[in-house]
């Protein structure tokens, strides 16, 4: 699955919470400033050509719709993340982000829950 750009991904995002949609649709749901319309329509295209998205045809206008779901883009990005980043350790990804106080105690604590209950399950 090829990486998606800041821009792509924000559209993707559009399309994961409305679930199918016209370039114009998008167009309004986009932050300012939006960009014209035919780059916007590119890029959908784009996301097309890149297996993110698909379309039906009602005469001479396209209705785009997922499909990859956000939590399997989710996972290969985190996937790809940890193997590019952190060598393919979820330790080193974790360290790091303790390091850089992005995991607060209470986060800590239910990754330590999650741990713990992982551990008894493998045990019985």
């Amino acid at each position: 699955m090829k990486e998606l750009s800041m821009h792509e991904e924000r559209i993707m995002q559009i399309f994961w919470n409305k679930e199918k949609a016209m370039v114009r649709e998008v167009l309004e749901l986009l932050p300012e400033p939006k960009p014209p319309y035919t780059t916007l329509a590119s890029s959908i295209r784009l996301l097309e050509s890149k297996g993110y998205l698909a379309h039906k045809s009602y005469g001479n206008v396209n209705q785009y719709y997922p499909v990859i779901s956000q939590s399997e883009y989710s996972k290969n990005s985190a996937n790809h993340m940890l193997k590019n980043y952190f060598n393919g350790s979820v330790g080193n990804f974790l360290s790091f982000m303790v390091k850089e106080n992005k995991v607060s105690d209470s986060e800590l604590e239910e990754l330590q829950q999650l741990i713990d209950k992982f551990e008894k399950g493998e045990k019985s």
